[in-house]
């Protein structure tokens, strides 16, 4: 059975993204191994800061800035054996930032997604809602240690700057899990250096207080895998899905042993819903999958439990019921070796096919 990966943008065309565009992504490579904090500048290739904020670098191969143990938290990577920790938010405006050279420049007019993940750091009193990106045609290298406002930023001169800040509906306060944060984005043509942090002052930040464990003043974040990728169009309108082929979902997955859908996979259900909605003749069904911890009779439940959360969704949406059917099967149909903790997450998925209804 062939399946497809799918991405869904604002058209309904299917589009893929090309390889990432930032050196050195997950942090893995590395001059020493980080021993002191605010070492993020010198011992992370290809990296650097743009002001005199002390951004840190964690690493497994540390005692003392280790990954997952370390003084702000535990937190095991994303990828790899490594990641960043910064201030979105702390007294005083200060601020922390990570900047990275593109391995080439942007070309204008092609839209472009940046992709990379956070986690608040358990030692944080704060968590914020939206974090800024700045690219830029120069590194920025200022000395400051507070935020980089856009008038600290457009006075420097002979810089060609594109900002943006990625808002979300809900504060990323997760202090367990890694968050996805992703943008589409349509370049500018001059842009070969990205910066990332947050750019408002305290006042304009939207922030909330968290059930802190220590005492910060702050929200601090982890943040690892950092993606920059090209659009590429793919097949037209009308050959976006072979009638009775499988599909994978890009967003539809399930934290162990849970159901719920996360705000990322209800908004690919949504563009599916969008779809079927100028496809009247379509009908859907969804296939649901678990990993292979629990028993048989366990998972074959919880893949019903998967399947029945997204039929009600896109029924909420305002699919008919006689549009939309569903199928478990449990962990009968691995697609990646459930010995790895990737591999078990990639496990439980979702799927689905469209289907012509009945004349």
């Amino acid at each position: 059975m062939k399946i497809w990966i799918l991405v869904f943008l604002f058209s309904f065309s299917v589009f893929t993204f090309s390889q990432n565009l930032v050196k050195n992504p997950s942090f893995e490579e590395f001059v020493e191994c980080p021993n002191s904090l605010g070492t993020f500048n010198v011992h992370v290739v290809d990296w650097s800061t743009p002001t005199k904020g002390t951004t840190d670098y964690f690493n497994s191969c540390s005692t003392v800035m280790g990954a997952p143990e370390n003084f702000n938290g535990i937190q095991h990577p994303k990828y790899g054996n490594a990641y960043a920790g910064l201030y979105f938010f702390a007294p005083a405006d200060y601020r922390e930032y990570v900047q990275v050279e593109l391995s080439k420049m942007l070309q204008k007019n092609k839209t472009y997604r940046l992709k990379f993940y956070i986690s608040l750091a358990e030692g944080s009193d704060f968590a914020v809602k939206d974090f800024g990106v700045l690219f830029s045609y120069h590194p920025i290298d200022l000395e400051t240690k507070k935020h980089l406002s856009k008038g600290r930023l457009y006075s420097t001169k002979g810089n060609k700057m594109h900002f943006f800040e990625i808002n979300h509906p809900e504060f990323h306060q997760d202090k367990t899990d890694w968050l996805e944060v992703q943008a589409e984005f349509r370049a500018k043509g001059f842009e070969r250096y990205l910066t990332i942090g947050n750019f408002r002052d305290n006042a304009g930040t939207r922030k909330i207080k968290t059930k802190r464990r220590e005492t910060k003043k702050g929200a601090y974040y982890y943040i690892d895998m950092v993606t920059v990728s090209a659009e590429e169009a793919g097949p037209p309108e009308d050959e976006s899905f072979a009638i009775d082929s499988t599909y994978a979902f890009k967003n539809v997955h399930f934290d162990f042993d849970s159901h719920r859908l996360s705000p990322d996979a209800e908004a690919e259900l949504e563009e599916i819903f969008n779809y079927l909605q100028k496809k009247p003749a379509f009908n859907i069904e969804i296939h649901a999958h678990t990993d292979n911890r629990g028993s048989h009779q366990y998972n074959m439940a919880l893949s019903q439990r998967r399947a029945n959360a997204i039929v009600s969704y896109l029924i909420g949406l305002g699919l008919s019921k006689e549009r939309v059917a569903l199928k478990g099967y449990g962990s009968a149909k691995p697609i990646a070796d459930n010995a790895t903790d990737d591999g078990r997450q990639q496990n439980r998925r979702a799927e689905f096919l469209i289907k012509r209804g009945a004349e």
